[in-house]
């Protein structure tokens, strides 16, 4: 990998919060900062995760992003407090004509965006953080971290996803046992499930975790991307929707240079060294 360089970008918000953007060689690393609220995410911040997600996604330079929390925890989920005080409270339907555009926007992100994404958590994923680890495409976890959501508890219905991608993840029964009964699920438990990719213990996180980054680096990406896109598609296609999406994806998959670098590498009997192109 090649030396990190920090974006212009990033905030430097110490009572809000921040999002750092570093980038190493073809990764994008994102980290929330906020560990004085357990990485609670302020309006600020998840504007800033959907701008650092938009440009990621035509950026030829990048081929992984990483998310990750400072510190202690990966994300306690939205600050609900800081956009409900006493001094300023939202107007009424405010959450319909803002969220589309702020939180769901970034578990769409996260879903859709032809770059992998890996998650890695310690400590706390809840709520909002709790779907942002389950909308990447791996999530390396520590096998203590804990993955709630905790809506039900607070006195609302659950948000950013969380009824679409548990029962896909895990089926409707632990489904409900995490948003209607807010069971929390450690991180064992969680890889047990398929809620995750993988957990491992605390002192390894950081080198397995690194691992996996290494390795979605030097997969040909455009390949990648296109059968990430085929996988999230299909799941509510037919079969034969599912087979002609897959030509289609194979046309173009064919048309890259990773593709006859595979082909080379495979009759020369070698290791591929993909480019993502």
């Amino acid at each position: 990998m090649q030396g990190r360089t920090v974006s212009a970008h990033t905030q430097d918000l110490p009572a809000e919060g921040a999002v750092h953007r570093d980038q190493d060689g073809p990764v994008l690393h994102l980290t929330i900062d906020r560990p004085a609220r357990r990485n609670s995410l302020a309006p600020g911040m998840i504007a800033e995760l959907v701008d650092a997600l938009t440009r990621a996604a035509t950026d030829e330079s990048l081929r992984v992003v990483h998310i990750e929390g400072a510190d202690a925890d990966f994300c306690s989920g939205v600050d609900w407090v800081a956009t409900n005080t006493d001094s300023h409270r939202p107007r009424t339907g405010d959450l319909v004509r803002r969220i589309p555009h702020t939180a769901n926007r970034l578990i769409e992100l996260v879903h859709t965006i032809h770059l992998p994404v890996v998650c890695t958590v310690r400590g706390w994923a809840a709520g909002m953080g709790c779907n942002l680890a389950l909308a990447a495409d791996f999530t390396v976890a520590a096998t203590d971290a804990v993955f709630w959501e905790p809506f039900l508890s607070r006195g609302f219905s659950p948000d950013t996803g969380a009824t679409w991608l548990l029962p896909r993840l895990v089926g409707p029964a632990r489904a409900k046992r995490m948003l209607l009964l807010g069971e929390k699920v450690g991180g064992s438990a969680a890889a047990e499930w398929g809620l995750i990719h993988e957990a491992v213990a605390p002192s390894d996180l950081e080198q397995h975790s690194a691992a996996l980054v290494s390795r979605l680096a030097a997969a040909p990406t455009v390949a990648l991307g296109l059968a990430k896109q085929a996988i999230h598609d299909n799941q509510d296609a037919s079969l034969a929707q599912a087979l002609t999406h897959e030509l289609l994806t194979l046309e173009l998959a064919c048309r890259t240079a990773d593709f006859k670098e595979g082909l080379t590498a495979f009759r020369e009997r070698r290791t591929p060294e993909f480019r993502g192109r």
